[in-house]
């Protein structure tokens, strides 16, 4: 509240936590938006997601991990929307598939790989 009693967007460094009190995300808002980096926590406390929000979307590069800490998947949103080239990874950190992103919806050959790393096929979406 500013000093005449209204409410005001939030702004500055926060934190998100689990109902046992452990961090579950950690960032910044700015005029009651998402913004910059933030990480997001399993609440064994490994990392589970990074990346960056510009006023309360997703932008650019995201990253998620498995609670192993393995791989889960790596791409890029635009304007809130996935966009660009995705990666998804097997459990034990093989690549499982990759293929593009365009305006929110998956397009194009999308090739998928064996837990060896093998090419296992491809389909058009």
């Amino acid at each position: 509240m500013d000093d005449t009693g209204e409410d005001l967007p939030r702004s500055g460094p926060a934190e998100e936590r689990f109902r046992d009190g452990k961090l579950s995300a950690a960032g910044d808002y700015v005029d009651g938006e998402k913004c910059g980096e933030w990480k997001y926590y399993f609440r064994n406390g490994r990392l589970k997601a990074i990346g960056r929000y510009t006023a309360g979307r997703l932008e650019g590069r995201w990253t998620w991990y498995r609670e192993s800490g393995n791989l889960l998947q790596t791409g890029e949103f635009t304007g809130g929307e996935q966009s660009g080239v995705w990666k998804r990874y097997h459990p034990g950190g093989e690549l499982y598939d990759v293929g593009e992103y365009v305006a929110g919806k998956q397009s194009g050959e999308w090739i998928s790989y064996d837990a060896d790393g093998n090419p296992a096929g491809a389909k058009d979406r």
